[in-house]
């Protein structure tokens, strides 16, 4: 006992020392909303990281009970080859979409406004599900402690709920304590499983026998062996979703250079295209994503071949498939009971906080969705430490409610999370194609286009591969929620509530989300390009009723919104005045309107 007790504390000391603090001089900064590498790994991290808690043991799920884990090994395969290809397409967009948005900025940039809201109210979807799912998990390894992961589902609802308020209580309160707390957590984890792998390699070495085992289901076709094969693979692909929330929170991470890169610059200059591709803001959210590159395969193959040897899956002994693993691992070692306890306890933590990287990215996304017109104008407010409360309020209570329809089932909120996201991957896949196109020649711009298309090509069959393998798990609803979320978000869109000008459009980026520099320019033009396709649905709109004899008058007020200008005008815009400022001073004074100005909220309000 003295043992376990001991190398617990070193872990817990050796976390807390690495994890990153705010330095005073620094507030004005980091308070403000901006983070750095460890910060950015812990908070954009922390969902593909968790994963490893719920990912494989859904994809063994898909398999077990019909006696196919041993193929398991083929869906590692292709969630390793998942990670490269898109990590890597990633971590290469990342150059070009550097100011925040991820696939909607890409998408808006070159596929247009239509798909870019698609894209946007989709990732709102995906996000909310990522804090279900992320509790909900924690919930089942908090049960895993005393192997009571059958009681009534009434507790399971209760205590994701109770995981929620923690979460979004941490997260408004600012992004540097949320960062601290979060690595702290996070270098634990990592120590904690060296350790638990070396008990399991021990377990093995001294043939420790597997659990009891459980009976399975009758023999399956060939047909149905390959469908519960796709149906593993993709349970096992839900982690993706870390690569679209670095995309889009980069704009939350402040533009320097790492430690390391600075060192390197300095000491091996010869390197200079490794420090190039790894320096600014874009570098440290490609540390990100190079964990990403490998970590899900490397953790999700460890985790497939010690549940095969020891029989160790969800639900036997009233535990979760790591639950089991961590059992036999730690308590090889002296006083492992004690090391079992804390990793569950540390597994319930870090899967609450996975809900951070949602949060993050939900403020990200939504006060875009605010400037173009897609959400009313009152859920911005961003508070004195650069977080925008409102967005991440309503998200919880979502979250909550979502949990108590699916009664505190993790399996029964899994089909619904993770579908969203390889839509979005897709649609990067093509905005970069038209990229690389646009820019690259020669063999640069065959290999691009090459690995865009395989890309977006690989998305795109996930994306269909997630409905068709969950189909009776609640895989068809999803298809009725996409329908209704982007009919509504258009609906949305053309009410007066979706109309912005100008002068809307500026008091919102730069008073109320007081975003500044290239990326309040280029939000500047994405709500002035959203404007022209408001114009453009009502007019279709009125067109088609006039086809049948049905026309409304247009008020005297309304009118043809001026035209947004290309990208590279916002990209590259500078000086004392912002894109838009600048802009307003080119256009006529006086335009009649089209719909109704939205009701607002007043740019000095300061209660949440």
């Amino acid at each position: 006992m003295i043992f376990s007790v001991a190398l617990l504390i070193v872990i817990i000391t050796v976390a807390y020392k690495a994890a990153p603090v705010e330095k005073e001089e620094s507030a004005q900064i980091h308070g403000a909303g901006q983070v750095g590498m460890l910060a950015a790994v812990a908070l954009f991290g922390v969902d593909y990281f968790t994963s490893y808690f719920y990912a494989t043991g859904e994809m063994m799920h898909a398999l077990h009970p019909y006696g196919l884990e041993h193929y398991a090994y083929y869906a590692v395969a292709i969630i390793g080859l998942a990670n490269l290809v898109f990590g890597a397409l990633y971590m290469y967009s990342l150059g070009i979409f550097n100011e925040g948005g991820g696939s909607f900025t890409a998408a808006m940039r070159y596929l247009g406004p239509s798909l870019s809201l698609v894209v946007a109210v989709i990732l709102l979807q995906d996000y909310i599900f990522t804090i279900v799912v992320s509790t909900l998990s924690g919930v089942d390894q908090l049960l895993s402690l005393q192997n009571t992961g059958g009681i009534n589902w009434i507790w399971h609802f209760l205590i994701g709920a109770s995981m929620v308020v923690v979460t979004w209580y941490i997260t408004i309160r600012g992004r540097g304590e949320s960062a601290q707390v979060v690595f702290t957590g996070l270098a634990m984890f990592i120590l904690m499983t060296i350790v638990m792998a070396i008990g399991l390699f021990i377990a093995k070495t001294l043939q420790v026998p597997p659990l009891p085992s459980e009976k399975t289901g009758e023999a399956v076709s060939i047909g149905q062996a390959l469908f519960h094969l796709l149906a593993a693979s993709m349970k096992g692909l839900v982690a993706l979703t870390g690569l679209e929330a670095m995309s889009n929170g980069i704009q939350f991470v402040i533009d320097e250079d790492a430690s390391f890169v600075k060192w390197g610059k300095a000491h091996l200059p010869r390197l200079g295209w490794l420090w190039h591709f790894y320096s600014g803001k874009s570098g440290i959210g490609r540390v990100v994503q190079t964990t990403f590159l490998f970590y899900g395969a490397i953790t999700t193959l460890l985790l497939t071949y010690f549940a095969i040897h020891f029989q160790a899956f969800d639900g036997v002994e009233g535990r979760s498939l790591v639950g089991n693993l961590a059992y036999i691992g730690f308590t090889q070692l002296p006083g492992g009971v004690i090391l079992f306890w804390a990793y569950q306890i540390l597994a319930v933590g870090l899967l609450t906080a996975a809900s951070m990287t949602a949060f993050q990215d939900l403020q990200a996304i939504t006060w875009r969705n605010v400037a173009i017109g897609e959400i009313p104008e009152i859920v911005v407010y961003r508070n004195p430490k650069g977080t925008f409360t409102r967005p991440v309020t309503a998200a919880a209570i979502t979250a909550i409610l979502i949990q108590f329809l699916v009664q505190g089932r993790t399996s029964a909120a899994v089909p619904y999370y993770g579908v969203g996201v390889f839509m979005p991957i897709a649609v990067m896949g093509l905005a970069l194609r038209q990229h690389i196109k646009q820019h690259l020649t020669a063999r640069a711009r065959a290999w691009g286009l090459f690995g865009a298309s395989f890309a977006t090509a690989l998305a795109t069959f996930i994306f269909v591969g997630q409905i068709v393998s969950k189909w009776n798990e609640g895989g068809w609803v999803v298809l009725i929620t996409f329908s209704v979320l982007i009919v509504l978000a258009n609906l949305i869109l053309i009410s007066p509530a979706g109309y912005r000008d100008p002068g809307d459009i500026h008091r919102i980026i730069r008073e109320k989300s007081r975003v500044q520099g290239a990326m309040g320019n280029i939000v500047e033009w994405q709500s002035l390009k959203m404007q022209e396709y408001r114009y453009t649905l009502l007019m279709s709109i009125a067109r088609f009723f006039a086809l049948f004899g049905v026309m409304k008058p247009l008020r005297f007020d309304q009118s043809i919104p001026s035209p947004a200008g290309d990208f590279e005008s916002a990209l590259n815009h500078s000086g004392n005045q912002t894109f838009l400022e600048n802009y307003l001073e080119q256009q006529p004074k006086e335009h009649p309107r089209l719909g109704g100005a939205p009701k607002e909220t007043s740019p000095g309000e300061e209660q949440a």
